[in-house]
């Protein structure tokens, strides 16, 4: 079984569906911009290819809106293939 090695991408480069924007937690993305600034960011998110899109969020969308909301550019992401999600 191969390693997932994290890569830093840009978040202008993430697609994050519609489903998982609606369920995003305000308080939680406030707990995680602190938590990042203090420590930074502890597990990378996960995304997937996609032709049209650039990259398409799995998970970690709170993550993802925390890293906006510090100013950041990019973050740190494990890049997974269909159907491989978890860690």
């Amino acid at each position: 079984m191969a390693m997932l090695r994290s890569e830093h991408i840009k978040l202008s480069e993430i697609y994050v569906p519609a489903k998982r924007r609606n369920g995003l937690e305000p308080e939680k993305i406030e707990e995680l911009a602190e938590s990042i600034l203090e420590e930074g960011q502890k597990v990378p998110i996960q995304v997937r290819r996609d032709a049209k899109k650039g990259f398409i969020a799995v998970n970690g969308a709170h993550r993802m809106e925390a890293v906006k909301l510090l100013g950041e550019d990019t973050i740190e992401a494990f890049i997974v293939r269909e159907g491989n999600y978890s860690l």
